[in-house]
């Protein structure tokens, strides 16, 4: 979540209004954390929402795809927030030029450091995710799969080096490694692919939120384990945090189970998210505008676990 657009009030008092039920506008503050969209935090005389406005990394003719899923989760009884639909029953409106949706709000809050019970519970919230959408019909590929990290590299070029000297080509070499291990005959399913802490809402140990799906698509459902350990397993520097990758894949198996084929190839998908997330954090500090209310994140989080990742392939068996 992140602020780029700016929303008057009166546009937003305007935008309510096309709602039954949600109350007049009280106050709209806006969300620093996360970097795809620009999110305020609604309260209204009647509740709270979450009011989203989608920004350029988010193609709008994906919502549908990700308003459909969101929907098909709720109704299997998973913590998600749907959208809400206005008096004509749409849920895509347009705001300050953007597509933008009024989201249910949910309790709970998200964990800056889980402990291995909280990642246990959250992991075991993966497996229902991954149980509730084998019956999901809606499909999307994977625009930052592992065909899209080469040419994000490229991008970066050697303005990766402002970062930290020497690290285009110490990615390079990473990715190069990945792409020629990287496994093509594992199960695939729709995948939230995003599944940080910060998108866990919990309260106590209890999973009591599963939001922002706009990386949602369909790619190799192992991956979206190796998203999540990478996130949850390591601090915010990316220092290994003691038993919580353990509790979160004991748990991910329980729920859902996991193939020694999946476990296996865990190793270099873990890597292949190290570069995933390093490259798109690097694009993000090469190029957030100074102005945008928005809170970068540190890309070399995601070197630091790539050396551990190699340094311990032991770590998923």
């Amino acid at each position: 979540m992140a602020v780029y657009t700016q929303v008057s009030a009166e546009a937003l008092a305007a935008f309510l209004r096309r709602y039954d039920d949600v109350g007049d506008l009280v106050s709209a503050k806006g969300i620093a954390e996360g970097v795809e969209n620009s999110n305020y935090l609604i309260d209204t005389t009647t509740r709270r929402f979450i009011l989203t406005l989608y920004e350029k990394r988010v193609d709008a003719g994906d919502l549908p795809f990700f308003l459909d899923l969101l929907d098909h989760l709720a109704a299997r009884g998973l913590p998600v927030p749907p959208a809400i639909r206005d008096r004509e029953g749409v849920a895509i409106q347009q705001l300050e030029g953007r597509p933008a949706c009024l989201i249910r709000f949910l309790n709970g809050v998200s964990l800056s450091q889980p402990t291995p019970e909280q990642a246990g519970t959250a992991g075991a919230a993966l497996g229902d995710l991954h149980a509730a959408v084998a019956d999901f019909a809606g499909h999307r590929p994977n625009s930052l799969g592992v065909a899209d990290w080469r040419p994000l590299l490229e991008r970066c070029g050697n303005d990766l080096d402002r970062i930290a000297p020497g690290l285009f080509a110490r990615v390079d070499a990473a990715l190069e490694r990945v792409e020629s291990a990287w496994p093509h005959d594992l199960p695939t399913s729709v995948i939230h692919a995003d599944l940080f802490p910060d998108n866990v809402l919990t309260l106590g140990a209890r999973v009591t939120g599963l939001i922002d799906f706009y990386f949602a698509c369909t790619d190799i459902r192992a991956y979206d384990v190796a998203v999540m350990h990478g996130s949850w397993a390591f601090d915010a520097a990316g220092i290994p945090l003691t038993g919580v990758g353990e509790a979160l894949l004991a748990s991910y198996a329980g729920a859902f189970g996991l193939s020694a084929a999946e476990r296996a190839a865990l190793p270099v998908l873990a890597r292949g998210a190290c570069i995933r997330f390093l490259l798109t954090r690097a694009w993000d500090w090469l190029n957030t505008p100074a102005d945008a209310l928005v809170t970068r994140k540190d890309p070399l989080a995601y070197l630091r676990r790539l050396d551990w990742y190699d340094a311990h392939p032991e770590a998923f068996a």
